[in-house]
């Protein structure tokens, strides 16, 4: 295609002068991760489904294809992206998603951005087509390099084609409402999540809980005896507001930290207004950056790791540390794909 030809003149010339490039897509998440550095190489002309087979569950997608349009073409026979990718603006495409490994509400019961990757076609550093993994999950076996590409932030190499798993959309929805303490709500969330419910997400904020349960009709309207509530109307308008943090309480120019811990994490002091999903294992927190330290000391105590994830000064580092025998392999694997480093510097670490 004329489009990976003209990538690969770019790639090319970039690494013959160590100049770096930042792959971009919409650019709806140029705001996450480490400073923005390099020419953009705009991956938005390499678009369209390249396959979709609903029988198979599976999606074949070009890098720059809307999210939007994927998830329409999804619709269209009842199935959906599980892992829930947060757009953060209309021009989000399915690259993006993946190099940012951003999932939303559906994480904990359904998985990770990484989990439904299949397979991935890249360009590496030096403007060759690599080929990773396959279209069905029985190709998927060992150390599978294309799950490397969710999360990656564009280091590793530039995501041309991707196969991503679906799944079929819930026959029905309903979102409970409860109102409760944080502690409490974890304790209950971590009792519920050892129970045979059909929960499908879970947000804690300013002493209310809301539970969504997806499923077959009798599952959910049993679930729905069995643990009491509220009802909540609108409850599609509720999650697509938290997938998109449109929720009330991520307004404001307080620097907003995402930390990861185990779900039976008790309440975790950190001197800020808290979000909680996940089942307890998500923890959103309005801190200061000057806060970094404690905070992620704090964290990394409970077994976890804490991201500056937007806002304030991004010089106290946006992602926990690595150890360093993790750092190293990190190394290798950037030195493997991308030897002059020209792929999105700085935006990890």
């Amino acid at each position: 295609m004329q489009s990976i030809e003209q990538f690969r003149e770019q790639v090319r010339q970039a690494g013959a002068a160590r100049a770096p490039l930042r792959i971009r897509g919409g650019g709806t998440k140029d705001w996450y991760g480490g400073p923005l550095q390099g020419a953009i190489l705009d991956t938005r002309a390499h678009r369209g489904v390249v396959d979709y087979e609903p029988t198979e569950l599976v999606i074949t997608a070009r890098c720059g294809t809307p999210l939007a349009e994927i998830e329409a073409v999804l619709a269209a026979q009842h199935q959906m992206l599980a892992f829930e990718p947060p757009h953060f603006g209309d021009g989000a495409t399915l690259g993006g998603a993946v190099a940012a490994g951003l999932s939303g509400p559906r994480r904990a019961s359904s998985g990770a951005v990484r989990d439904f990757v299949l397979g991935a076609t890249i360009m590496d550093g030096q403007g060759e087509v690599l080929k990773f993994g396959g279209q069905v999950m029985k190709n998927v076996a060992g150390y599978d390099v294309s799950r490397l590409m969710a999360g990656s932030m564009g280091t590793l190499g530039l995501m041309l084609e991707l196969s991503v798993k679906v799944l079929p959309r819930a026959v029905a929805e309903t979102t409970l409402r409860f109102e409760t303490g944080e502690i409490d709500a974890i304790r209950m969330l971590n009792v519920w999540g050892g129970q045979p419910l059909p929960i499908s997400g879970s947000c804690w904020h300013d002493g209310v809980l809301a539970l969504r349960l997806s499923g077959a009709r009798a599952a959910v309207d049993a679930a729905v005896r069995s643990l009491g509530g509220q009802v909540m109307a609108d409850c599609a308008g509720f999650w697509a507001d938290l997938r998109e943090q449109r929720h009330p309480f991520f307004d404001g120019d307080a620097p907003l930290w995402r930390l990861s811990v185990p779900p039976t994490t008790g309440a975790i002091v950190a001197g800020g207004a808290q979000l909680i999903e996940w089942g307890g294992a998500l923890r959103w927190l309005r801190a200061p950056a000057s806060e970094a330290d404690n905070i992620r000391r704090t964290v990394r105590a409970a077994g976890g790791h804490a991201t500056l994830f937007r806002g304030g000064d991004k010089a106290a580092g946006v992602f926990q540390p690595l150890a360093p025998a993790v750092a190293r392999i990190h190394e290798r694997l950037k030195t493997a794909f991308d030897p002059s480093h020209i792929f999105n510097p700085g935006r990890m670490f």
